[in-house]
């Protein structure tokens, strides 16, 4: 069978969805590749565990995407199709953890109101610079979103960042908030506050942008988690992120959008310098333009039978982050605190911050299974009861210092020589329970079902996901910004004309906002400029 259409793209995640919306929208003939038998990529839920607990197998939050452009362009059309999201107008985000000295539980609760947030920090100086961080992100927001939203190697798009944040203030203040912004999460929170509270809290979210506390960059990231959920909360997909993708599958088909799935994408076709088309496991699809949502390894090693030589040797050396783990639990009854103020925050951090989360993100890069490991509890249900039978819950744990391939256990515990076998699975579990029991005792007792998702089981379940790290590879400041993936290939449009990169592995980054997605679609279907109309009627013909 082979197919004709404008557009090709490679892969369904959500920078996929967004792109091929747009396109369509905009009135292009679309087609998606899709390997597996649905549509989403690292966007799904289904009952995992028992009948009538539904659980976000993979991603759940987003308020990435809520806060970003391909919303803005595409959420009313999202909404007519039944998207619906759960909120929350209280707390947000919490972390407990004991402390270190004492052995005492500390808790610090993030709300969607900053003043309530920092109205409860120890020392009042940390009360006015919790604000004033969010203040100071808040005056350059133009540049830092800006620059999320932009094509790094664009000289037009750079520079209109850069003088934009010279009207906004003065140069002096400018290279401050640079040199803030290059730092890890842990100097930046030494550097602005006395106490430990927003050390705990924001910190840890740190892991969710594929950075650890001692990795640059965290300076912004860590400001910008917390102005994006004290904005905008950490919405869930009422009744299961599933029904995000049929909203997208929805508006998809009524565009006349071509859904090829089981479709495995074996070669982008290039004449020339130009591509066209893609080779498919279902036959060829004809196309001038090819979105390729893969991993930099997949592009330039396996789909391009003859790809640039200098981005072939740089993919064969791009790093992979640390593997990441999913948990899924139905539970008896909803889990009960000791602090029960936690009973109502949708997610919870087990961490004391820096501390504990730079030593198990050291250990999972060692190779070592952590011995205490930042556990991210996410209560869905606090937000959407429709997820469990009345009086009853899930828990989607969530752990994102796991080794791929284990060379051993922090603690001296568990055997890792046969690798993550059911086995290592369950013990690993038990570890993950038992933390959790420190904080909320009587969880272990509730669970009726377990689903355990290995780092070998991600990389199964998604190309991508190389080596079970399911960000698109390390977000480390030398792979990220003007060098993501790397400076060979950096930027989404490629040196093969009509061929886009696209996904986590591209700027800006992991995340559901669907960003490179978008900023794709948007320039493939920007109007050309009148200088642009001149160039191409003064250019010479062909014939």
């Amino acid at each position: 069978m082979d197919e004709s259409c404008e557009v090709a793209i490679i892969g369904s995640g959500i920078n996929s969805l967004v792109a091929a919306a747009e396109l369509a929208l905009d009135g292009k003939r679309v087609c998606i590749i899709e390997r597996s038998d649905r549509l989403g990529g690292f966007i799904d839920s289904s009952e995992r565990t028992l009948p009538g607990f539904i659980h976000d197998t993979f991603s759940s939050w987003h308020p990435l995407f809520v806060s970003g452009g391909a919303y803005e362009v595409l959420g009313k059309e999202l909404h007519a199709r039944g998207l619906e999201y759960c909120n929350t107008t209280g707390p947000v985000t919490a972390s407990v953890a004991a402390d270190p000295a004492t052995g005492a539980h500390r808790v610090v609760i993030a709300h969607r109101d900053p003043a309530e947030t920092s109205a409860a920090f120890k020392e009042p100086r940390d009360q006015a610079a919790y604000l004033a961080m969010l203040d100071d992100l808040g005056r350059n927001a133009g540049t830092v979103f800006g620059a999320f939203g932009a094509e790094l190697r664009s000289f037009p798009e750079v520079a209109k960042i850069a003088f934009g944040a010279l009207r906004r203030g003065r140069l002096a203040a400018n290279e401050s908030f640079i040199r803030d912004s290059v730092m890890s999460g842990r100097n930046y929170v030494r550097s602005r506050f006395d106490g430990w509270e927003t050390d705990q809290l924001w910190s840890p979210w740190l892991l969710h942008a594929g950075l650890g506390p001692d990795q640059a960059t965290g300076g912004v990231m860590l400001p910008v988690m917390a102005m994006s959920m004290h904005g905008f909360g950490l919405p869930v997909v009422k009744g299961g992120a599933s029904r995000f993708v049929a909203a997208f599958e929805s508006l998809l088909r009524d565009n006349g959008v071509r859904i090829m799935l089981g479709a495995e994408a074996e070669e982008i076709l290039v004449s020339g310098t130009a591509v066209t088309g893609v080779r498919t496991s279902q036959g060829s699809v004809s196309a001038d333009t090819v979105l390729a949502n893969v991993s930099p390894q997949a592009l330039y090693t396996s789909l391009l039978h003859e790809p640039p030589a200098a981005a072939a040797r740089a993919a064969e050396k791009y790093q992979n982050g640390r593997g990441a783990m999913q948990i899924h639990l139905a539970l008896d009854k909803p889990v009960e605190w000791l602090d029960p103020r936690l009973n109502k925050v949708p997610l919870v951090h087990i961490s004391n911050g820096s501390d504990s989360t730079g030593i198990a993100c050291a250990q999972a890069e060692a190779g070592f299974l952590p011995s205490e490991p930042t556990v991210v509890v996410g209560q869905q249900c606090v937000l959407d009861p429709s997820r469990a039978p009345k009086g009853k819950a899930t828990l989607w744990l969530q752990l994102q210092e796991v080794p791929f391939t284990p060379v051993g256990d922090a603690s001296g515990e568990l055997d890792v020589r046969a690798g993550w076998t059911e086995d290592l699975k369950q013990a690993y579990l038990d570890r993950v329970l038992a933390r959790l029991e420190q904080f909320a005792p009587g969880t272990r007792a509730a669970v009726l079902a377990s689903d355990v998702i290995a780092p070998t089981d991600l990389a199964a379940a998604n190309l991508n996901a190389v080596n079970g790290d399911p960000y698109g590879g390390s977000a480390e400041l030398f792979q990220n910004l003007l060098w993501r993936p790397f400076p060979e290939a950096a930027g989404h449009r490629t040196a093969i004309q009509g061929l886009w990169h696209i996904g986590a592995s591209t700027h800006p980054g992991p995340g559901l906002s669907g960003s490179s997605g978008h900023l794709v679609a948007q320039k493939l279907t920007a109007k050309p400029s009148r200088f642009s109309r001149i160039q191409a009627a003064l250019k010479p013909s062909k014939r």
